[in-house]
Formats: structure tokens, C-alpha cells, sequence
């Protein structure tokens, strides 16, 4: 507790701009816990699951039940879904409907990620002002005479260090926020696409079963 009370003065010493870097801060853990919980709940692949896809001549049966295990809303079962849902259509259509709803699912996972990619500009820069406005706190204590105050000329200095520490700490966890959620999205677009196609290529082996037997 000593700690916590010993960094929150010297939050209190950055000066004015502490309290939007605070709300930046807030909001960036915000958006943080968020897409590490969505994640975890909407956008991981049962490992059963995901062999299922993955081998040969599988049972579409088998499939619907695995899929209706996965939490509502969850990102791999509405794409898979979709595909099932128009399994009996051409291919080419089943392809076009899996890639509006996986686009949708792109713009699901990267809701809100734009807000860490601002305050990474913006932390640092709202910092560099706390860091002016510091000096300017400093440089007026000196006056023709000499050092006035040197007490407050320290305090000046300790605002506008602080201020800039604690605008880079905000944009460093912010950064690795936004490139970590950013290359697991990227990563679960691609699983999409490729299971996508193993679905489609079952799709085409089906129909082309069904031709031969008309045949």
C-alpha cells in the first residue's frame, strides 16, 4: 500500500495532463481485457473440432454437433455455419456467402482496436505537453535576480519528467496491445480461410459424388 500511495503523488506531481493520460490509460486496459476476453471465448478452435475439419470424408452430422457445443456468437461456428447452411448450394455461391460472413467477422475482431493505435500517437504527445508545461512552471520561478524558488524550479522538473514517463508507459502497453490483437486476428482469419476451403473442397467431392451416381 505504501507503494501505491508513494506513485500516486508522483502522479499527482505530473501535473494537469495526469488526468487525460489517466483516462487514455483506463481506456486502453479497457479495450485490452476486452479483446483478450473475446478471444478466449469467441475465437479459439476445439482441437477435436479442427481435426474434424481436417480429415477426410468427414460426417456433416459430426460437424453440426461440434459446432453446437461452441458458445452462441462464436466466430469459428458463424463461419462454419454458414458454409453448412449452404452446403447445397454451387460452390461458388457457398464461397461467396463464407467470405461476406467472414468479413464480418474481420470487422468484429477489430472493433475498438483503432483506439489503442490513437493512443499510441497520442500518449507520448500528451506527454511532451506535460514535459512544456513543466519547464514553463520551472523557467518561471527564475527570475533577474537569480533562482527564486529552487524548491518549485525541482518540482517543475519532476512534472514534466513524469509526465512524459507515464505518456510513453501508456503508449508502449498500448502498442503491444495492438500488435498482439492485430496478429491474432490476422492468424484467425487465415484458420478461417483455410478451413473454409477444406469445408468447400468436401462440398465439391459430395457433388461430384452425386453426379457420378445420377449418372
Amino acid at each position: 500500500m505504501e507503494n501505491v500511495g508513494q506513485a500516486w503523488v508522483a502522479l499527482k506531481l505530473g501535473g494537469i495532463v495526469i488526468a487525460p493520460l489517466s483516462l487514455l490509460a483506463v481506456i486502453a486496459l479497457s479495450v485490452i481485457i476486452e479483446k483478450a476476453f473475446l478471444h478466449w471465448r469467441y475465437a479459439r478452435m476445439p482441437q477435436a473440432l479442427h481435426a474434424l475439419v481436417e480429415s477426410y470424408g468427414f460426417e456433416w452430422a459430426r460437424l453440426e454437433h461440434g459446432l453446437s457445443e461452441l458458445a452462441p456468437g462464436h466466430y469459428y461456428q458463424r463461419f462454419l455455419q454458414t458454409v453448412l447452411a449452404n452446403r447445397a448450394h454451387p460452390s461458388w455461391w457457398t464461397e461467396s456467402r463464407a467470405a461476406d460472413e467472414a468479413q464480418r467477422i474481420e470487422t468484429a475482431l477489430g472493433r475498438r482496436l483503432w483506439m489503442l493505435e490513437t493512443i499510441v500517437t497520442a500518449a507520448p504527445l500528451m506527454g511532451l505537453l506535460g514535459t512544456i508545461l513543466g519547464m514553463m512552471h520551472a523557467f518561471r520561478l527564475i527570475g533577474g535576480n537569480g533562482l527564486v524558488d529552487p524548491a518549485g524550479v525541482t518540482g517543475g522538473v519532476a512534472q514534466a519528467l513524469i509526465a512524459t514517463a507515464f505518456g510513453l508507459l501508456i503508449a508502449l502497453i498500448s502498442l503491444f496491445g495492438f500488435n498482439y490483437f492485430s496478429r491474432l486476428q490476422a492468424q484467425v482469419l487465415d484458420e478461417m480461410e483455410r478451413l473454409g476451403t477444406r469445408l468447400v473442397d468436401r462440398i465439391r467431392l459430395d457433388q461430384e459424388g452425386h453426379g457420378h451416381e445420377a449418372a
